[in-house]
């Protein structure tokens, strides 16, 4: 049994097929997934999947940086009815990101700092982005967030100083199909080793992030291709597949609280 921790089944690749995106899932073992929300409208379009497949579906709340510009001004009062419903078990996908700008940094910081206090208020994690903005990052999570508000790393690429960062905050880590990818997981393949095995969890993030290797090639990455990824993860770490599977499912049911 694995899980996915970060799909965004909203995107339309996705949706156009999703009774098979969902029973391929279900054979090849993935028997839950987290949709991985990045605004509002993204938001009530998750809500809106989770109802149709409560069993196999929970899902994030909040706002990505590169939609931070587009936030309307009572967006926090918007965010926190919606993280009402019983399918919302985390806040975001946000944070920062200063590598493409979409929306100007010191909007990103104020729509990321609104929702670290309102998944503080909310008592949920944390589901973060970062890309070449670590500093201000761990800044404003130290600024802002308590110490009882746990925070995943979504996404980890990073290598071993990054990591020891996010570590010392106590952060969980979201390792994709980067790891297959022997042109760029350098620093991600010397970093595994140190990551702690109890707050690790796996995560497709498709339709984006196909993990190199499959062939035929797919058109698209699909919640289905966790064991792909599983699979390189578990020969880095030099345990079987069958273990890990165990290992990050139960640790995604505790980070997200699923009992």
């Amino acid at each position: 049994m694995w899980f996915d921790a970060g799909v965004n089944l909203t995107n339309k690749r996705l949706l156009k097929v999703l009774p098979e995106v969902m029973e391929a899932a279900e054979k090849a073992g993935v028997t839950r997934q987290l949709i991985i929300a990045t605004s509002l409208e993204e938001t009530r379009e998750a809500i809106k999947l989770c109802e149709q497949y409560p069993q196999q579906l929970v899902m994030t709340a909040g706002i990505h940086p590169h939609d931070a510009g587009e936030a309307p001004e009572n967006f926090t009062d918007e965010l926190r009815a919606l993280a009402e419903h019983k399918a919302v078990v985390a806040i975001g996908e946000c944070g920062l990101d200063f590598n493409r700008n979409y929306s100007p940094q010191d909007t990103q910081e104020q729509v990321f700092v609104a929702q670290i206090k309102l998944a503080n208020e909310l008592n949920l994690p944390l589901y973060l982005h970062e890309r070449d903005a670590i500093d201000k990052q761990i800044e404003l999570l130290n600024r802002y967030c308590d110490d009882g508000t746990t925070c995943l790393t979504h996404c980890f690429t990073g290598g071993p100083a990054e990591l020891e960062r996010y570590m010392a905050r106590g952060h969980w880590f979201g390792v994709t199909g980067w790891v297959c990818d022997e042109r760029r997981n350098s620093e991600l393949m010397a970093a595994l080793p140190s990551m702690p095995l109890d707050r690790l969890v796996l995560e497709t993030d498709a339709p984006f992030l196909l993990p190199r290797g499959i062939k035929p090639r797919p058109k698209m990455n699909e919640p289905k291709y966790v064991p792909v990824i599983g699979a390189a993860v578990a020969e880095a770490l030099g345990m079987s597949a069958e273990t890990l599977a165990s290992q990050t499912t139960n640790n995604a049911e505790r980070l997200f609280n699923l009992g």
